[in-house]
């Protein structure tokens, strides 16, 4: 793995707020998921969404982060093929349930604004379940083919990776046989997965706006954008930088290698970094939880 092509002099500065958001990750989440499995009062639709989330964003973080500092910090740059796809689907697998669970958290505040009456009687434990499982079994489906493929196809040397970690489609440039199924088959996922599930989200958040402008006074329809606005934003964050890092990889485009190469680094660091910021502290209910967590160790 080469790190960030053209930049390996920068590396270590490079290394600095890359650690800082993993750290930011690795303490949000966790304090997150331990807030909400401490109080029962949190044990609804929404916060079971949270946790999904938090453990998403932990794998998928931990998944890059730690190899990524190891090339910046000691210059550990080799990598066994085996753990190099192992890396690659833990990735790209977690991405498209990341995708999943935004899509349902979008769908969950849906039901508890515009339908209320009803939401605990729709979102039940089992459905949440369920919601969960399916997310997983598509991310499962759609990944597993592009490993299996890319097990299959021979690399050709020398086996150097221009990226910070195996990135699917720079993995591929090493193939010497036949790779078009490849490169079309992730091309297709990627696109389909990230235009279904953003239209789903801004679709679901439009109805939201929509409600609250009906319904209710200033005040809540400033919160409401506010609120809305910040999700959307880092969903953002998640769907365009790795959409755009997989299009030109897979076109060419005349960007220099290390523009690239940190947006694709930046879709998987950034927004687990804000997630349990934006979803979580902010909200009242885990701010409580918190409070009464530390209240009772005392």
């Amino acid at each position: 793995l080469m790190g960030i092509p053209g930049l390996q002099h920068l590396h270590r500065w490079i290394s600095i707020p890359f650690c800082i958001m993993y750290l930011i990750t690795l303490a949000g989440n966790i304090t997150l998921l331990c807030v909400i499995k401490a109080d029962p009062s949190l044990h609804l639709p929404m916060f079971l969404f949270l946790s999904m989330l938090a453990v998403i964003d932990l794998v998928m973080s931990t998944s890059i982060t730690p190899k990524m500092l190891g090339i910046f910090w000691f210059h550990s740059t080799a990598i066994s093929l085996d753990a190099c796809l192992i890396q690659m689907y833990f990735v790209h697998a977690f991405s498209v349930m990341e995708s999943g669970v935004l899509v349902a958290m979008a769908f969950d505040r849906y039901m508890a604004i515009c339908n209320p009456l009803r939401y605990l009687s729709i979102l039940t434990s089992p459905v949440v379940a369920a919601i969960g499982l399916a997310t997983l079994l598509r991310a499962v489906v759609f990944m597993s083919p592009l490993t299996f493929q890319i097990r299959r196809l021979l690399l050709c040397s020398p086996a150097v990776v221009d990226h910070s970690y195996c990135e699917h489609m720079a993995v591929l440039k090493l193939a010497c046989g036949d790779a078009a199924f490849s490169n079309t088959y992730s091309l297709s996922v990627s696109t389909y997965v990230g235009t279904f599930d953003s239209l789903l989200i801004a679709l679901s958040y439009a109805l939201i706006l929509q409600a609250v402008l009906n319904l209710s006074s200033p005040q809540a329809c400033k919160k409401a954008f506010s609120t809305c606005g910040s999700h959307l934003c880092v969903m953002a964050l998640f769907y365009i930088p790795g959409l755009l890092s997989m299009y030109m990889e897979r076109y060419h485009q005349e960007l220099p290698p290390h523009v690239q190469v940190l947006l694709a680094d930046l879709y998987l660091l950034i927004p687990p970094a804000f997630n349990p910021l934006i979803y979580g502290i902010r909200m009242k209910q885990i701010r409580d939880g918190a409070r009464r967590a530390i209240s009772r160790r005392r």
